[in-house]
């Protein structure tokens, strides 16, 4: 399944863009830009799983460094600040990755 499956070519397109400059990323804005928030909590499910590659139920660090590729193959990496801050916002329980739920 791609990306492009669940969510618009063009707002994800138009959302990587808006973060292509190092240290600009807003995985708030972002979320939002690419539709994800109006999604239903399946369809998001689904986007978590093409984002974590090695499906191990988890996106851990390395993979959260590499996101905007998921979206689409021409997305920046994340700085490692930028991924902290990403991991930071979705590690709910403090084991360094990101579960499902």
């Amino acid at each position: 399944m791609a990306m492009t499956d669940l969510l618009g070519a063009e707002e994800i397109s138009k959302a990587v863009g808006a973060f292509a400059a190092a240290e600009s990323f807003s995985h708030k804005k972002f979320f939002e830009m690419v539709g994800l928030k109006k999604k239903s909590q399946e369809d998001v499910k689904k986007v978590f799983h093409i984002l974590d590659k090695d499906q191990s139920g988890f996106i851990e660090e390395e993979e959260l460094k590499f996101v905007l590729k998921g979206f689409t193959p021409d997305g920046r990496d994340l700085s490692d600040k930028e991924t902290k801050t990403l991991l930071a916002a979705g590690d709910k329980d403090g084991d360094g990755k990101i579960g499902i739920d």
